[in-house]
């Protein structure tokens, strides 16, 4: 999901007008994904491996290539037949999901919900932290690829704004995500954060423009 033109420019114009009724500075940015989740496959493979224990126990007669219906199979066949069913089951689960969008169905979202809010935090402290002499910056992160946004603020908005008034400005980003309009949703996004900080940091005659206004697009 990636922006037009028009759209990284409405989201600038967007942040320079927030920024003209206060000290506050955002930052807006966006990147198609906030983690590999190379962890995934591995841990699905497992439990496709874990399975077929299972489903031997369940049925011992499914193992056609070491019954032949009359017989028990000895038993050191039986165990070799279940662990090569299992790599083989972990291979084909592991590669399966060797695709990024796979990856994201199958992860929980709580995990994506840590990741994606882990990912913002390291490039606010990169990109905004301490780096406003009146530590008032903003960060405004949209991760495209779990549909999911973050907000993070330095240390005297966070002192002053409680993590629930952003409520607002993250509800009207994420449901233009969900129509397919992200430059519309970080848009409303940027104006709704902006009347919030001019709240507690009305622009002052000493205020410069600290920050980029432009849309980062990782």
């Amino acid at each position: 999901m990636r922006l037009t033109p028009a759209e990284r420019d409405a989201v600038s114009a967007a942040v320079s007008a927030a920024e003209a009724g206060t000290d506050g500075e955002i930052v807006t940015m966006i990147a198609p994904v906030s983690d590999a989740y190379r962890d995934v496959p591995p841990q699905y493979g497992l439990l496709a491996a874990l399975l077929v224990p299972a489903l031997v126990a369940i049925d011992p007669a499914r193992l056609p290539l070491i019954s032949d219906g009359w017989s028990a199979p000895e038993l050191w066949l039986v165990i070799f037949a279940v662990m090569l069913l299992q790599v083989i089951a972990f291979l084909i689960v592991r590669y399966a999901l060797a695709r990024t969008a796979w990856r994201l169905r199958l992860t929980p979202r709580a995990t994506k919900r840590r990741r994606v809010r882990a990912r913002a935090v390291e490039l606010f402290r990169v990109a905004a932290e301490q780096r406003t002499a009146k530590r008032v910056g903003v960060l405004l992160y949209l991760s495209t690829g779990e549909r999911m946004a973050e907000i993070v603020a330095d240390a005297a908005i966070h002192a002053k704004v409680p993590p629930e008034r952003w409520g607002d400005a993250m509800a009207a980003l994420v449901e233009e995500v969900r129509q397919g309009r992200p430059g519309a949703g970080m848009v409303a996004a940027v104006g709704a954060i902006g009347s919030i900080i001019a709240e507690h940091f009305p622009k002052t005659d000493a205020d410069t423009n600290e920050l980029p206004d432009r849309l980062i697009e990782l």
